[in-house]
């Protein structure tokens, strides 16, 4: 599941994890409208294609390297 697009997510970027919640959930209070974007896309480095590589974009960037995953409990 790794690479394709970059994952939006629904954490808010912050430069460090400083004060980020420990039992997972996400970061929703934003200082700057940047959100959280995960995995790297098609067209990234294969060290930067994984989930725990993360950027920053702003809700409304449009590039062909963005996207999103549809996830459903089975």
């Amino acid at each position: 599941m790794h690479g394709n697009v970059w994952e939006w997510v629904q954490d808010c970027h912050r430069n460090t994890y400083a004060d980020a919640p420990i039992d997972g959930r996400a970061v929703t209070q934003c200082d700057k409208q940047m959100r959280v974007i995960r995995g790297g896309s098609w067209d990234f480095r294969p060290e930067w294609v994984r989930s725990a590589y993360r950027g920053w974009s702003e809700p409304t960037t449009r590039d062909s390297g963005g996207g999103f995953r549809l996830v459903r409990v089975l």
